[in-house]
């Protein structure tokens, strides 16, 4: 199987000169984040994560946001174009603090009001930034909207209706202070528009400007060290692009990296970590899904493309992921800290990854998120809340630390395009497994030929192992052992991470 290219390191002058239609990006390994905690972390599989509902009588929330001003306010944005306020003390407000619904398009699913943002001066300047699809078209939309005043100012949008799906939507503020904004690849299926991997238009791609001043006829200044800037027929507001759908992205507040949730076509699911201000990065829609090449995609000879650091099959039930944020809360910090907390619309598991120190990424599932989560979100303290859709609530985020109740061990012998992998299963809880289902991924192009001491089936690359009658049962203590034999394209790397009946394993050698 084709896999992309890694971008190296080039210099600005050099990317601002390649052809239109094949720039450059650059090295994307971020930092490797680090915490002040003494003590190690929990291991991912150790964590647990539960929500509290605290609030209900959202409808169709889709993102949250917390203003730093001591009051300890989340604003919770709905489809309609509506925001409320929740507090901790008194609960959801029942009237709206923002209602620009009739500026709003809220047809189809996915077009309404999508994302805001909170500048660091909002105390003082009492300006919000509002993503949404506007009307009377569905044009993707930049809005400022000045609190004290109640007026709307729109500053920037993107013509967008073909199709009413793919609009992206997120708002943050990244380290430097500008505002970067995240639009779809205009929708329908398989990029009709080719917009993803173009420059002339802002769908399939994050932008980048400087909201506190305006120049010339623009309401907002395009940084100086935007990638495209001065590059004949390109948006310089670009700074990403080849994305697909990023309904959400964020910064880490410790090393200023940024994660992007980008939604899959219907194969894979991707998450993206890029180091800080790595601009110009092509992430490869639709040239490529995840990490494999997209059947009749929009590939150019000679691009280079930046791998995700996470796919996940929605063969795991999932079907859009949701991306989150890295924690740097108090509460929690000596389990999770530093650790990137994600999710999926559909199958609502708790996608946990953690940096190894060694260029890869420690993953786990650590629990359940409610059905239908559309956001999740940080207070001004670090601690998460998530949304979801319907019935419309507000969920608090907990983690504990939970032993796992199962080991799994493994053995890899390679050759040529070939491996076989043993897996030795062992229950470390207190009370028998009475029938069991190991799940777990395979890498990308491994293909299971046979299997033994289980029922084995795959689909893409996931895979669900059935016990056999002769080993149903696991005494606590106890181990049994399965196995199968695989083709390779390459990597013959052995599973990353196992649930035992829907439970993540410790994972050993």
């Amino acid at each position: 199987m084709p896999r992309r290219r890694w971008t190296g390191p080039l210099l600005l002058a050099l990317l601002l000169t390649r052809p239109l239609s094949s720039p450059a990006g650059a090295d994307t390994a971020p930092p490797r984040a680090t915490t002040a905690e003494a003590a190690p972390l929990a291991p991912l599989p150790s964590l647990h994560a539960t929500t509290t509902q605290v609030a209900s009588g959202l409808r169709r929330p889709t993102a949250i946001a917390a203003p730093d001003d001591g009051t300890d306010r989340l604003f919770i944005t709905q489809k309609s174009g509506t925001v409320r306020v929740y507090r901790p003390d008194t609960g959801l407000a029942p009237a709206p603090v923002v209602d620009i619904s009739s500026a709003v398009d809220e047809s189809g699913n996915e077009r309404g009001l999508l994302g805001i943002a909170l500048p660091p001066d909002f105390a003082e300047s009492q300006d919000l930034y509002l993503a949404y699809t506007a009307l009377p078209d569905g044009a993707v939309t930049l809005a400022r909207y000045r609190l004290d005043e109640s007026r709307l100012e729109v500053l920037l949008s993107q013509e967008h209706a073909e199709n009413s799906n793919h609009n992206g939507g997120q708002l943050a503020f990244g380290p430097d202070g500008d505002l970067y904004w995240s639009i779809g690849d205009g929708g329908g299926s398989a990029d009709p528009l080719r917009s993803a991997q173009r420059l002339d238009t802002l769908l399939g791609k994050i932008m980048r400007i400087d909201v506190s001043r305006s120049c010339g006829s623009l309401a907002y200044c395009v940084p100086g060290d935007n990638p495209f800037v001065g590059t004949p027929g390109a948006r310089e507001e670009i700074w990403l692009y080849g994305l697909r759908n990023p309904w959400r992205f964020s910064f880490d507040s410790a090393d200023g990296s940024m994660w992007i949730g980008d939604v899959g076509q219907g194969r894979w699911e991707e998450v993206d970590h890029l180091a800080p201000g790595r601009g110009g990065l092509n992430l490869g829609w639709s040239c490529y899904e995840g990490l494999e090449r997209f059947t009749g995609g929009d590939c150019v000879p000679g691009e280079t493309y930046t791998e995700p650091v996470f796919t996940y099959s929605p063969y795991t039930g999932g079907c859009s992921v949701i991306g989150g944020h890295v924690y740097r809360g108090a509460k929690y910090a000596g389990l999770v800290g530093g650790t990137y907390i994600a999710t999926d619309y559909c199958s609502s598991t708790v996608w946990a990854l953690r940096p190894d120190g060694d260029g890869g990424y420690e993953q786990a599932e650590i629990g359940k998120m409610p059905t239908q989560v559309t956001s999740i979100g940080a207070t001004a303290d670090g601690e998460f809340y998530v949304v979801n859709d319907l019935p419309g609530g507000l969920h608090r985020v907990s983690f504990a630390r939970e032993e796992p109740t199962c080991r799994v061990d493994r053995t890899v012998q390679a050759w040529g395009t070939g491996t076989t992998v043993d897996l030795t299963v062992t229950n470390t809880g207190d009370t028998p497994v009475n029938g069991w289902t190991l799940a777990f991924p395979l890498p990308l192009g491994q293909t299971v030929v046979s299997d033994w001491n289980t029922d084995l089936t795959q689909g893409s690359n996931t895979v669900a192992a059935r016990n056999a009658a002769h080993n149903a049962v696991i005494a606590p203590g106890a181990s049994i052992t399965l196995g199968y034999l695989a083709d390779h394209t390459g990597d013959a790397s052995s599973p990353p991470r196992f649930t035992l009946n829907g439970d993540a394993c410790a994972v050993g050698d």
